[in-house]
């Protein structure tokens, strides 16, 4: 790539990151539903037809958030394995990992579910759809890999079949656990179990169908 090319790259890059900054600080602030396309392009500060140049749409926009959220989960979930004795414990580590990026960062938690939610169509996905599940395997890999390190270190039964399957199991427990404690929780604490006493008996839960 020439000195020019490599420029013109880096200056495209740099936009496209202040256009998805944009929308994230939208999204934080009023929700995905209500941010528009016109609010993205004045908080960038570009024109709307340039917007378009980078994004075909607000949906296509929304891949790249999601992809930013994911990026973000990998990088905690990274941290959360650091320093732990057996794979079990990593797996705990990288629950509550989940369980905090929900609280701290409720937006991302919120374009991840929704693209979890998303209809994914046939024929060739647009390339921040591709990126996007791309990243989602990346963190995935993430379980995976504790989970073997904790079948060969004895922490984890040996029994539990297919990893990648068990790392799947794992995140549709824990990221429903989040949804309904969103979504259900004064009602659940009206029954008089608080969300805390929920969330780590559901945990141990999970540990407990792990352990050898």
């Amino acid at each position: 790539m020439s000195y020019i090319a490599e420029r013109r790259q880096e200056e495209r890059d740099r936009r496209r990151s202040e256009i998805v900054a944009a929308a994230e600080a939208i999204y934080a602030a009023i929700g995905w539903d209500a941010v528009t396309m016109d609010q993205v392009a004045r908080r960038a500060r570009l024109s709307r037809a340039l917007l378009y140049v980078y994004f075909r749409d607000k949906s296509d926009l929304h891949f790249a958030l999601v992809e930013r959220a994911l990026e973000e989960l990998w990088r905690r979930f990274v941290a959360a394995r650091e320093g732990h004795a057996s794979g079990l414990d990593e797996i705990e580590a990288i629950g509550h990992a989940y369980l905090a990026f929900s609280r701290e960062l409720p937006h991302y938690f919120d374009a991840c579910a929704r693209f979890e939610a998303h209809q994914f169509e046939n024929g060739e996905r647009p390339a921040n759809e591709r990126a996007c599940l791309a990243t989602g395997h990346r963190v995935h890999e993430l379980i995976v890999e504790s989970l073997n390190g904790g079948m060969a270190d004895g922490s984890i039964r040996s029994d539990l079949g297919n990893p990648y399957v068990t790392a799947l199991a794992l995140w549709a427990f824990t990221h429903g656990l989040i949804q309904i404690a969103a979504t259900k929780g004064a009602q659940i604490e009206r029954e008089g179990v608080s969300l805390q006493s929920l969330i780590e008996h559901s945990v141990e839960l999970a540990l407990r169908s792990l352990r050898p």
